[in-house]
């Protein structure tokens, strides 16, 4: 809940210090999004667990992106120098389709994560799901009639203030000029990715098989002297423990007889053994009522099919969010070149946060797990990331209309500028929400918010220097090829 009050407040902040007056007009959107999202699911009766509350910290952030799309493209317009009220309309006419675009990607995966989700992951993708809608009709209804209100009264909002001038002026950066050094480093991360195979990963009990029990000591744990003695209890059977907050609980997961087929009899050996390697270092004259009352705080178990079954979906999720993607860019663009630098840049990113994932578990405090709440972060990197991507690629379109001589390197180097605003402003309202959800966020939504730390930065990174440069590539090559054939026909011609 804090993370959430304090998201709010930021943006809140950041959107008045970035639009001026106009900034009001997007928070006046933001607020009733978040009405609107909590209220539909107080009506369908749903629980508000915490990532769902994860949900509406990232609602936060992506529900200011569709204001961000339509006022920058209304400053366009009035450095065009239009008047006030045509530059208004044109602003939220022309943003239309990026707006469109990218609410559709991030809804497809979206409803990927909602259909292979369980449990608290579902109850994440829900929130999602409503927040982008809300998103939409507060968006560009709500915030258009707020405009047109404040037209009517002979008032005008101002769009600009000197952060975004001094950001804007300085905004003509050659991008695609970098593009063979960003082809290097992608082929490092691909080396990488590979690499994560043999060095492994840490997978969290749903789908490793297992049993996990969050136990609260009343002072800091030794955590050596516990795995030595639980090791000995479990009979040489190695079991995983994770400090939680400041190290006075941890979280153990054993396998021990998760195969035996006497469920109920097994959960009750297993937790016995469990207090017998624990009984030294818990408070003195513990009994194993004791145990269970007050110092197991959670427990929760997956049969090694369950597990299996959650891999599989796991996978097919990821799979289907990536062959979605691909077919609406390509239906959208009727260009499968835009469709393949698109998903370049997704495995780009996917490969990203999973040699993080691998290479960082023994270095970073918390836990590192592959578990559903990481699927539902690459799911969610993956459409915000797609977000971006879309609305660069909706400009590059416009500009090939509007400029069709212009060289393939200017014209994505100009679509990418133009849209910088846009892309730092979301990133950052992003980034911050997700920066906070992860400091106060606590032990639950932490391994999640920091795969999605993670995949802000390198969205950002793989739309502007994957994406864009295999589209400005692929398209240069077919170019050349249209030339020398058509200078072979001329040459066989005379």
């Amino acid at each position: 809940m804090w993370s959430f009050i304090i998201s709010f407040l930021v943006i809140f902040t950041l959107m008045i210090i970035y639009y001026n007056t106009s900034g009001w007009v997007a928070n006046i959107a933001l607020i009733l999004n978040l009405l609107f999202t909590i209220g539909v699911l107080a009506g369908l009766g749903a629980t508000l667990t915490a990532p769902g509350i994860a949900g509406l910290v990232l609602t936060i952030g992506m529900a200011v992106d569709t204001n961000v799309i339509i006022y920058e493209r209304i400053k366009e317009e009035l450095r065009k120098g239009k008047a006030y009220l045509p530059a208004i309309n044109d602003g939220y006419n022309r943003s239309l389709a990026p707006v469109l675009d990218g609410h559709v990607t991030t809804l497809l995966t979206a409803f990927i994560l909602y259909y292979f989700g369980l449990g608290p992951v579902k109850g994440f993708a829900t929130t999602q799901i409503l927040g982008l809608f809300l998103s939409l009709f507060c968006g560009i209804l709500v915030s258009r009639w707020v405009s047109d209100w404040f037209t009517n009264k002979n008032k005008h909002l101002n769009y600009f203030s000197k952060v975004s001038n001094a950001i804007e002026k300085k905004s003509n950066f050659k991008f695609i000029e970098f593009r063979k050094r960003a082809y290097v480093i992608s082929v490092i991360i691909v080396i990488l990715g590979i690499a994560t195979i043999f060095n492994g990963f840490d997978y969290g009990v749903e789908f490793d098989g297992g049993r996990s029990y969050k136990i609260d000591f009343g002072k800091k744990a030794n955590v050596e002297a516990i795995r030595d003695d639980l090791k000995a209890t479990f009979e040489d059977e190695n079991p995983i423990i994770k400090t939680v907050g400041d190290g006075t609980s941890l979280d153990i997961t054993t396998s021990y007889l998760i195969r035996d087929p006497r469920t109920e009899m097994a959960d009750s050996i297993v937790e016995h053994k469990l207090f017998e390697g624990l009984k030294k270092h818990l408070p003195a004259n513990t009994t194993y009522n004791q145990f269970e009352s007050f110092h197991k705080k959670e427990s929760k178990k997956v049969l090694p099919t369950i597990s299996d079954d959650l891999k599989k979906g796991a996978l097919k999720a990821t799979l289907f969010a990536m062959i979605a993607i691909f077919l609406y860019i390509f239906i959208r663009f009727r260009d499968w070149r835009f469709s393949l630098g698109t998903i370049f840049a997704l495995i780009h990113d996917t490969l990203v946060t999973l040699i993080v994932f691998s290479f960082a578990r023994e270095i970073v405090p918390f836990p590192l797990e592959i578990d559903q709440h990481f699927i539902a972060a690459i799911l969610t990197v993956i459409g915000f990331s797609m977000n971006d991507t879309v609305v660069i690629f909706d400009r590059i379109r416009e500009d090939m209309k509007l400029h069709p001589t212009l060289d393939q390197k200017t014209l994505v180097n100009k679509a990418i500028n133009e849209t910088l605003s846009r892309t730092i402003m979301t990133t950052l309202t992003v980034f911050l929400t997700i920066l906070i959800l992860f400091i106060f966020g606590g032990e639950v939504t932490r391994g999640f918010a920091f795969a999605m730390l993670i995949g802000v930065v390198t969205g950002i990174y793989s739309t502007v220097f994957v994406a864009a440069p295999v589209l400005v590539d692929l398209k240069g090559g077919i170019r050349k090829s249209k030339q020398q054939a058509d200078a072979k026909v001329e040459t066989a011609k005379k």
